[in-house]
């Protein structure tokens, strides 16, 4: 069954909560089925602590979405599947892509203004810069809360009234930003990791700043040693170990930095060719001029006094002048498995008025995967819009992996914890032992075949959902 291009009656509008990836893909995802939109974005009239402007689909920490390789990255398959439900974030995110290896990264800036103009353009949209506090006083029939993990807390305690249920928090940071003409390239150079090319065929993407045994030790100390931000209200609090501050790391142990952002594999010094660096950090372009880098994996709760004196003990970086500085932030999410059905809708609503969730709120982590929550939550919004039925995609897609994960989930001990897309969601496949060929494939390389075999799976098991799925355009 497919969505009606022209139903009966003129679909009413969905409300879409929240401007950010996830309800910037929603509110395209139903305009693309011909259901008109109201999008509520409170920033232009209430500021959060992460975001810098009031533009849509702002990206407040890295400016990558990680790994474009579809065929052995689990990441790269979600980037591939949504690119074939149009997804917009995708498209612009491909439009406005910046030099970053086998990584899609973008210039934050005009990404997100790609995405503000394509919807503020659109005559199905209608954007609302407005804090909506509560649904409870609202006659709205179908509505999409992607409100992020700085979900205000009015909406927060209505979601929580609502639903019976407590809501988890965790720690997030951000990492520093730097003007490239203040890197000193005497001492640093330019290479991707084994030289891999990315998406735009550079392999030279990165820029590298090496340490020798002494250097990283000092380093560490400092790091140790400098002053943080804490909360001392949500102490309790955990952090998501996939953007663990590098204080965080270092504290579990002096030599996990080396095993993490500043791993020395996969790099020679061309002004040192013959000694192996003891550590090596990395800093990708941030922007398409590519006049600001940002410091690959150095999210951090250092305070900004104390930032630019520990991070220009950095070889290269002495004399670096720093465009933004690092953060920490408190996120949120709900206990999803719990109080979601299948169709990303809060269970405890009446009959008369669906209520979806999409994004980082629900439980999933990363830019990609809050863009891909909703995307499937604008399709679901939309069926219902036009009196239609739509299942969720195979559990054997990204996107369908996701859908299992934050609606049924595993609670251990009722945790609930957020969590990247990994091949570890999807249902197994026994690696192979030959190729398409017939030849016969070396052990060591049968969990690469087996990677590629299950996206190949994915991809064909997603074009038939999305032969039943199919938007109008």
């Amino acid at each position: 069954m497919t969505y009606s291009s022209s139903p009966t009656a003129p679909p009413s509008p969905v409300h879409v909560i929240g401007g950010g990836l996830a309800g910037s893909e929603a509110t395209w995802q139903l305009v693309c089925a011909g259901v008109p939109v109201v999008l509520h974005e409170m920033r232009g009239v209430r500021k959060t602590d992460a975001h810098q402007t009031d533009g849509l689909a702002e990206l407040v920490c890295s400016n990558s979405f990680r790994s474009d390789d579809w065929q052995f990255n689990a990441v790269g398959l979600l980037h591939e599947e949504m690119r074939r439900a149009g997804s917009l974030i995708l498209a612009c995110a491909d439009k406005h892509q910046v030099p970053a290896g086998g990584a899609l990264a973008v210039d934050r800036d005009g990404f997100s203004q790609a995405v503000t103009d394509t919807l503020a353009n659109h005559p199905l949209v209608t954007i609302v810069r407005e804090e909506v506090t509560s649904l409870a006083d609202k006659d709205w029939p179908n509505v999409i809360v992607a409100t992020g993990p700085l979900t205000s807390e009015a909406l927060s305690q209505f979601v929580l009234d609502v639903s019976g249920e407590g809501q988890l928090s965790f720690f997030d940071a951000i990492a520093p930003i730097i003007h490239a003409e203040s890197i000193d390239m005497s001492k640093a150079w330019k290479q991707s990791r084994y030289d891999k090319e990315g998406p735009g065929g550079d392999a030279a993407a990165y820029i590298n700043c090496p340490m020798d045994k002494d250097q990283y030790e000092a380093f560490i100390d400092a790091l140790l040693d400098g002053p943080k931000a804490e909360f001392k209200d949500w102490e309790h609090v955990p952090y998501f170990d996939g953007c663990l501050p590098i204080e965080v790391m270092a504290e579990r142990g002096r030599e996990t930095l080396r095993y993490g952002p500043m791993k020395p594999v996969g790099l020679t010094n061309p002004h040192n060719p013959t000694v192996k660096a003891h550590a090596i950090i990395q800093l990708r372009q941030d922007n398409a001029l590519g006049t600001l880098y940002n410091m690959v994996g150095f999210q951090t709760k250092l305070k900004h006094g104390a930032q630019a004196d520990v991070f220009r003990m950095i070889p290269g970086l002495e004399n670096a002048q720093f465009a933004r500085l690092g953060g920490l932030h408190r996120n949120t999410f709900i206990q999803s498995p719990k109080i979601l059905d299948r169709q990303l809708k809060l269970k405890a609503m009446s009959p008369d008025k669906s209520v979806r969730f999409a994004g980082q709120i629900t439980g999933v982590e990363g830019y990609v995967e809050s863009a891909a929550i909703g995307l499937l939550a604008g399709r679901f919004a939309a069926a219902q819009a036009l009196g239609q039925a739509l299942d969720a995609p195979p559990e054997t897609t990204a996107l369908g992996a996701l859908i299992n994960h934050i609606t049924v989930g595993h609670l251990d001990g009722g945790a609930f914890q957020p969590m990247n897309i990994n091949y570890g969601l999807l249902p197994p496949l026994d690696a192979p032992k030959v190729d398409e060929d017939g030849k016969k494939i070396p052990l060591k390389e049968r969990g690469r075949a087996k990677k590629r075999l299950m996206s190949l799976r994915a991809l064909n098991d997603l074009s038939a959902w999305l032969n039943i799925a199919k938007i109008p355009t």
